[in-house]
């Protein structure tokens, strides 16, 4: 009786301890290539690399992401497309408007002069906003998992200063390979070249574009200042960046190595955001002192610029699913 009565008691606590232990994680041994254009010394290369870091030690060793900054595989839309056919690179950080192509409703996130505060773009893409976006890209073969920054896009030239709307007019501005920043700095008068970001430092330095528009940090590691006279802290567009996965290797993987590399990716994205934002500033202070002459926009010249582009957004909004357009403008302040 007592012997029925303790094997009893071993079996219950058995079951107990079963129920309350965690799922044992299973993870397989693989590498994933993590490609970029950003330069190696900016934050969102910081940020892969700690991720990368991450991703190793919480998988024990297993999971694997070796990362390929400054275009080493290819400019963005190639690399898109890489991931799209599962064609060797598994995973990229890029400006997320460079899916509007994709996804028209991904233009929103490029507007100029939307978003003046990070916050909020923190907001939206962390909430409801960002799930619709990524919702819309299994069906293009891409999985989105976190929403990281580059920050806000600047204008430089190696011609004039630009402190007013008809300072760029006759200028050739190299551009993201996105429809909506073609048409925005043409509408400005500018001559818009689209180029991928690998191939920037030598277009500028050999005068087959005048000038560019990037974040400073982007400016600095990149060395653009070097072959630059003039930055004007436009901060036209706010860059949040995408951190994407191929969907073909995505499906091969199993539950547990998904929600490690979401999770991952998510908790990041704090860590890279604040990195950006606390390096924007010594960016500017370094540029500066590198010789490179920095000015403000004149006062009424935001204006007369959104009035120019304005139905470059208009054209671009009419493609967008109206209610994302009327989250993001109320979110903003916008009518």
């Amino acid at each position: 009786m007592r012997r029925s009565y303790v094997a009893g008691a071993v079996a219950a606590a058995l079951m107990l301890f079963g129920s309350a232990t965690t799922h044992s994680a299973e993870y397989r041994a693989q590498t994933f290539r993590l490609s970029t254009t950003t330069p190696k010394g900016a934050p969102a290369v910081d940020g892969m690399e700690r991720f990368a870091k991450l991703v190793g030690e919480r998988s024990g060793g297993k999971m694997n992401v070796r990362v390929f900054p400054n275009g080493q595989l290819g400019g963005d839309i190639q690399t898109v497309a890489s991931l799209q056919g599962g064609g060797g690179i598994d995973m990229t950080v890029l400006n997320a408007g460079l899916l509007t192509q994709l996804a028209p409703d991904f233009a929103i996130v490029d507007f100029p002069f939307l978003i003046t505060d990070p916050a909020v773009s923190d907001r939206l893409l962390d909430g409801p906003l960002g799930k619709k976006l990524n919702d819309q890209l299994p069906a293009k073969n891409l999985i989105g998992l976190a929403y990281w920054e580059l920050g806000f896009r600047n204008l430089t030239n190696s011609r004039r200063p630009i402190k007013t709307l008809a300072d760029i007019s006759g200028l050739k501005i190299r551009v993201l390979q996105s429809p909506l920043f073609i048409e925005v700095f043409g509408a400005l008068g500018a001559n818009p070249v689209p180029l991928p970001y690998p191939e920037l430092y030598t277009a500028l330095e050999q005068k087959v574009v005048d000038g560019q528009e990037n974040p400073a940090t982007q400016i600095w590691v990149g060395k653009i200042f070097e072959v630059q006279k003039y930055m004007t802290l436009s901060r036209h567009v706010y860059n949040p960046q995408i951190v994407l996965f191929s969907k073909p290797t995505w499906d091969r993987l199993n539950a547990d190595e998904r929600k490690l590399l979401v999770d991952v990716a998510q908790e990041v994205a704090l860590f890279e955001r604040k990195l950006s934002r606390d390096a924007d500033a010594k960016a500017v202070a370094d540029i500066k002192a590198a010789g490179v002459t920095v000015d403000e926009l004149a006062p009424g010249e935001v204006d007369k610029i959104r009035a120019a582009i304005r139905p470059v957004l208009d054209k671009f909004a009419a493609k967008i699913n109206p209610a994302i357009v009327k989250e993001v403008y109320d979110a903003v302040g916008v009518k």
